[in-house]
């Protein structure tokens, strides 16, 4: 994965065979993430490189990342169910999410349009961070980790992958992923575990498969 922004606008997240050629997906967007990496930088937030992709902090607590999907850019909000959605450009990544919301663009006109509104989110997830507010949490299904819900914003296959697992196995994940209390650490998990979910494995097939053979 990339490292730095400059390198994510240059060379893509790394995660697949295409970044650094003209077929990588951040290619079609680079004037509207360039946008938007600007507003997030002029409101005050630390710009950081985390899961190959720009990410934005206060305080070493993310609040939002900007990434290029297929068919538009984004800008996603770790806590965004805690914020004001009067102008209805939140979205929920997918049905399951709970805490994680986006705002797609396909156009630079479209930025420009809502930038305002973009920059009063930007302060408004600040806000939420300052005040150390949590987006109240269902248990039952197990709830997501914020984390994890923002790694499938940005990569909508390891979601898929996850959701084809059986019940059991993303609950194994899922547990394994909320345990630690720091973020980083949850992120390293996370991270750690991607390749196994893209296989269709669950937490532990390689530990049972080893004590199997023995």
């Amino acid at each position: 994965m990339t490292n730095s922004v400059d390198d994510y606008l240059v060379d893509g997240c790394g995660r697949c065979e295409l970044g650094g050629t003209q077929d990588c997906k951040v290619k079609g967007w680079l004037p509207e993430l360039r946008m938007l990496i600007e507003t997030a930088v002029d409101c005050g937030l630390t710009e950081e490189s985390k899961w190959g992709v720009p990410c934005y902090t206060y305080e070493q607590k993310n609040v939002l990342t900007i990434s290029a999907l297929r068919d538009c850019c984004a800008v996603s909000f770790f806590k965004g169910a805690l914020l004001n959605n009067e102008a209805g450009l939140l979205e929920k990544p997918g049905p399951n999410t709970q805490a994680a919301r986006l705002i797609r663009f396909t156009t630079i006109q479209q930025i420009r349009e809502h930038l305002d509104e973009v920059k009063r989110l930007m302060f408004e997830a600040i806000e939420v961070e300052r005040a150390g507010l949590d987006v109240p949490r269902l248990t039952n299904p197990e709830p997501l980790p914020p984390e994890l819900e923002q790694r499938f914003t940005m990569d909508p296959t390891l979601q898929a992958a996850f959701e084809a697992l059986t019940p059991g196995r993303q609950r194994g994940y899922v547990l394994y992923f909320s345990a630690p209390k720091k973020a980083i650490t949850r992120e390293k998990r996370i991270e750690q575990c991607a390749a196994k979910i893209l296989n269709g494995e669950g937490l532990h097939d390689e530990y049972r498969r080893k004590s199997k053979n023995r």
